[in-house]
């Protein structure tokens, strides 16, 4: 009898051990090639968080600079002066890239390089800065992505006349886009106008927590001047209207000629109901279109979602029939970047709701990663960031369902680990973690893409390597290269980048 059960035991390790075999090549075949031959996979970086040289050839100040410099704005008191150095070392980076096999860079130009005072006389040194790293990415096989603002204002235009806050910014944008289509456009094929623009609205004009740092006086510790219950829905409308005159011109004057294409990169958590209660399931729905819908009804229809209009009132600004008809339908494509998963639920209470009045609050849904004291899932090293990859296919499924399958590029996505000095180089780079994130991620996206009949084209990792993660500092890792900020900003490549490499077939 004990013969026996020995015999099953072993025989039951045997038939784990295959299991884990053919489970373990399968991974190994799921590659690019499952993906449909037009779809483009690349990395992703912004100007602030990369390139440093913030006083070299010509460059203005920005909001990030006199923020970060700013006592307690960043957990660790670090700023962008250098960051990674990539305005010196993008020839070495673009190395990295193409060693990987990634078809595409997505970058940030400085528009303080381009226009060291937001407007008046271009810099023809950051024109020359530019033009050089275009060409170098295109020897090398690698496709520009151009995002034309990535949170980082002249500083100039703050001064003049607060920024997005005043109309006059449209203006400004598009001057500086134009420039950009005419110095640029005949090489960079994909432009995008602005990065989350729900968070520069919510994080930089509601709570606080990033440049320039506006708030409302029950919040008054953390900022020293705002309201809001007011300047993130003018911000937004601002926003919308500078982008959407941007693509105008873009699609009118350059696309004839040059063949690109143009969009605007959303961010979005996903949602889930906290109970499958009624209220909950309402609630979960405002939460989404407070955060992605808010954006993108106008871009696509024209129009703020109906519930933000019936519950923030006369604080939401009105789009008038020419403004309406400028932003409905101003994309070529919809650039989503996507990292995490929360609950959600009716604010029933809405205690929080009357103290603050903001933005937040307006939506009556209350967003947390937690069940009861039950995470929704593991978490990244970011307090925000958990781990759920089927929130992406649901995402572009809400998409595809409610705004009729408009082309999707997945603009970023990635996940972080902790910079801490109790863990050494050599454990960093065994980011198994990074590894299982990107493979589970992929996998629901290209389930949403073969399966849903999801239109998207594109998945861009953020980041290529660590970085200056804003408010976090350097405390945040989320590069596939390991920055060696004790030693000269050295690249390592994670394990990750061995993955990518095997998936995008180089190795």
């Amino acid at each position: 009898m004990l013969k026996k059960r020995g015999i099953d035991v072993w025989a039951l390790i045997f038939l784990i051990f295959v299991i884990s075999f053919i489970n373990t090549n399968s991974a190994q075949n799921f590659s690019r090639n499952n993906f449909p031959r037009d779809f483009v996979f690349g990395t992703a970086s912004s100007a602030y968080q990369f390139e440093g040289a913030v006083k070299e050839d010509g460059r203005g100040q920005t909001i990030w600079d006199k923020f970060s410099h700013s006592f307690g704005k960043v957990i660790d008191f670090s700023n962008g002066d250098v960051a990674v150095d990539q305005y010196h070392r993008y020839l070495e980076d673009i190395q990295l890239m193409k060693d990987m096999g990634m078809d595409a860079y997505r970058f940030s130009i400085a528009w303080a390089r381009i226009f060291p005072n937001g407007t008046g006389e271009i810099n023809q040194a950051g024109v020359d800065h530019y033009n050089k790293f275009i060409n170098a990415l295109l020897a090398n096989g690698i496709k520009p992505y151009v995002t034309l603002y990535h949170w980082d204002l002249p500083q100039a235009l703050e001064d003049k006349y607060t920024g997005w806050l005043s109309p006059q910014i449209i203006e400004d944008f598009a001057i500086y886009a134009e420039t950009c289509f005419k110095k640029f456009g005949d090489r960079v094929k994909n432009w995008i106008t602005i990065n989350e623009p729900h968070t520069v609205a919510v994080q930089g004009f509601d709570v606080g927590l990033q440049a320039p740092g506006r708030c409302s006086i029950l919040l008054r510790a953390l900022c020293r001047a705002g309201n809001s219950a007011t300047e993130p829905y003018i911000v937004t409308h601002n926003l919308l209207l500078a982008h959407a005159t941007a693509v105008d011109i873009y699609k009118k004057k350059y696309k004839p000629t040059q063949h690109g294409s143009i969009g605007i990169s959303l961010d979005s958590f996903w949602y889930e109901p906290l109970t499958n209660s009624k209220d909950d399931i309402e609630a979960t729905q405002r939460a989404i279109e407070f955060n992605l819908d808010w954006y993108l009804e106008p871009v696509i229809l024209g129009r703020y979602p109906s519930s933000m209009v019936e519950r923030v009132g006369s604080r939401l600004p009105k789009f008038s029939p020419t403004e309406s008809a400028l932003v409905k339908g101003s994309y070529d494509f919809i650039g989503i970047n996507h990292y995490t998963t929360w609950y959600a639920s009716k604010n029933k209470t809405n205690i929080i709701g009357a103290l603050l009045n903001d933005s937040v609050a307006d939506s009556g849904a209350i967003t947390l990663p937690f069940k009861g004291i039950k995470p929704i899932a593991d978490r990244a090293s970011s307090i925000w960031l958990y781990i759920v990859p089927s929130g992406i296919r649901s995402l572009l499924n809400y998409i595809k369902q409610k705004y009729e399958n408009p082309l999707i590029i997945i603009t970023e996505n990635g996940m972080d680990d902790a910079n801490s000095i109790f863990t050494s180089r050599e454990h960093t780079l065994k980011d198994t973690k990074r590894i299982n994130y990107h493979n589970d991620y992929l996998t629901n996206l290209l389930d949403a893409i073969k399966e849903d009949g999801c239109n998207v084209k594109g998945y861009f990792v953020w980041s290529l390597m660590d970085n200056w993660e804003w408010a976090a500092g350097f405390s945040s890792r989320f590069g596939l290269y390991y920055v060696d900020y004790k030693d000269n900003l050295k690249r390592y490549p994670k394990d990750s980048v061995n993955w990518f490499k095997n998936f995008l077939g180089s190795a």
